[in-house]
């Protein structure tokens, strides 16, 4: 049975460059392909690492065509406020993932939180992008963590 590997991280990634992230993203998750059968990814959709987890998804499809890429939004028109090379990026995931849910139509309080939760339910592991102990990365961790799922901080590999 294949495995469900979720991420989340924050919209600015300043720890490392570019190339870094990449390049450990990518040796991971040719790992967990490889060796650990996952073959579900998640992705949020927000700016930032989500986009870069997504993107690289996208671009391991082609050497790996059996994987797939889910998007768990939090409503419609998460875009609005992405700038246009954001919203490209945006609309070339949504075009190309395998799945794209909604947790709900519009956007409210919480939307976020519970989009959140909705990434981890279900995972067997969660690679985050953590800098900082605060904010809804942060606070996502913690709840894979409460929830039995392990937890893989890109910056630390």
């Amino acid at each position: 049975m294949s495995k469900i590997c979720c991420f989340t991280g924050h919209r600015r990634m300043s720890s490392l460059s570019a190339i870094e992230i990449e390049t450990r993203l990518k040796n991971k998750l040719i790992y967990l392909i490889e060796n650990e059968d996952f073959c579900d990814f998640r992705a949020g959709g927000a700016k930032g690492f989500d986009s870069f987890a997504a993107l690289t998804v996208l671009e391991l499809k082609r050497q790996y065509p059996h994987i797939k890429l889910h998007l768990v939004l939090p409503c419609k028109g998460q875009d609005k406020y992405f700038t246009p090379l954001e919203k490209q990026i945006y609309k070339f995931t949504l075009h190309n993932a395998n799945s794209v849910s909604y947790v709900q139509e519009r956007y409210s309080d919480g939307v976020m939180f519970a989009r959140n939760r909705a990434l981890v339910d279900g995972a067997d592991l969660c690679i985050a992008y953590l800098e900082k102990l605060e904010g809804g990365t942060y606070q996502t961790v913690k709840y894979a963590r409460k929830q039995g799922v392990k937890t893989l901080n890109i910056l630390r590999i």
